[in-house]
Parts: C-alpha cells; structure tokens; sequence
C-alpha cells in the first residue's frame, strides 16, 4: 500500500473519496437518526476540506481516507473510512497515527471525533487506538443524545525528547 498523501482541491481522485465514503457509511443507513451528514457531502464540498482542512488518502485508487480540520483547542478527525476489502488491515489506525502527528505540528494537544451514539462498534475501534468518550451531544431537533465525543491526547514531542 502506498503512503499517505495529501489532496488538494484539484486533486483527480477526490471523486473516488467521495465515492469510498459513500460506500463505507452506507450500513449506518436505517440504523442511526438523523441520516448521515456524508448524504450531503459533494465535491464541492470536499474541495473546501481541502482548502480548509485537511483529507489524506492511502491508496491509488483510496483505500482509507480521513478529513482534519483544525480548531483553536483540538484537531478534528472526520470521514475516516477504509474500504471493505482493506478493513482489519491497520489503514484506519495508520491514518489515526498520521492525525496524531499532524496535531503535534500544529501544536494541538488533542485529537477529537465524533461518533453516532448507535455505533458502538466504532467506539470500541476508536477506545482501541487511544480515544476516551468525553461526552454525548444532540443534533438540532432531538432530545437524546445522538453523538458521541471521543478524543485522544497529543503528547508534545518536545516533552519525549
């Protein structure tokens, strides 16, 4: 598998991203309330990651992607997907890693995600490579919980030398 590399907005293969995603989160369809916010991604709108954020890709074409967005006290993680043939292979964890470094150069102290609450398979992924639920919120309209916060502390690499 090739290293992970950086998309720009022009990039060719932002539309087999966009397709990979579509793919991956298509089993949260009928089990999580509200539908999936990757129903209104576009290419448009993974352009602007890309020049707001950050989206990685492992693969020609992607096998696993993920979106950063950094925030004044944390790096966001989003859209981390890898591909059914290539799930169990270490690419999420890979890219988990790469999150982690990045943050480090950015220097943010924290990697946080978002999970659906119905999820639990996923939190226990992410539990997995270091993330801790740190709270529940609710999307607009709803009195329950529907999301879960899941973040991973940065070490700063100054600290280990």
């Amino acid at each position: 598998m090739t290293a992970p590399r950086r998309l720009s907005p022009d990039d060719p293969c932002l539309q087999d991203v966009l397709d990979l995603i579509q793919r991956s989160f298509a089993f949260m369809e009928g089990r999580i309330d509200p539908p999936s916010s990757m129903h209104r991604l576009s290419l448009a709108a993974l352009q602007d990651q890309c020049r707001n954020g950050e989206i990685w890709v492992i693969g020609t074409p992607p096998a696993a992607c993920m979106f950063l967005t950094p925030r004044p006290d944390c790096l966001y993680l989003g859209k981390l997907a890898a591909d059914a043939p290539h799930r169990g292979t270490g690419l999420a964890r890979a890219l988990v890693e790469l999150a982690a470094a990045r943050a480090r150069a950015l220097g943010l102290p924290v990697l946080r995600l978002q999970s659906r609450i119905e999820l639990t398979e996923n939190h226990a992924a992410f539990a997995r490579m270091g993330f801790r639920k740190t709270g529940e919120t609710a999307h607009p309209g709803f009195a329950r919980p529907t999301s879960v916060t899941m973040e991973r502390a940065v070490p700063d690499s100054r600290a280990q030398d």
